[in-house]
């Protein structure tokens, strides 16, 4: 799991184009939205596609993503129980 969150945190610097944040920047239970990395919206749309092409899930239902996104924790444990690729 520990990989995967790495992994993660990489992926979402990288499509984010978080310039100057650095993996070790992001606490695993850090918040992704409001006080911790501060994303919004838009990011969350980019964060929903991320999922889809490098993990094969598709969330069809938006609500769902606010408990997913909540945290580099959230997001890794939902990863681990529904990837398909």
């Amino acid at each position: 799991m520990a990989e995967l969150k790495e992994e993660l945190k990489g992926k979402i610097i990288e499509v984010l184009n978080l310039e100057d944040i650095a993996v070790a920047d992001i606490a695993d239970s850090d918040p992704l939205f409001g006080e911790g990395l501060g994303l919004d919206s838009i990011d969350a749309l980019e964060l929903i596609v991320l999922m889809d092409k490098e993990y094969g899930i598709k969330l069809s239902d938006p609500k769902q993503g606010k408990s997913i996104f909540q945290s580099i924790d959230t997001m890794a444990a939902y990863i681990a129980e529904n990837r398909t690729k």
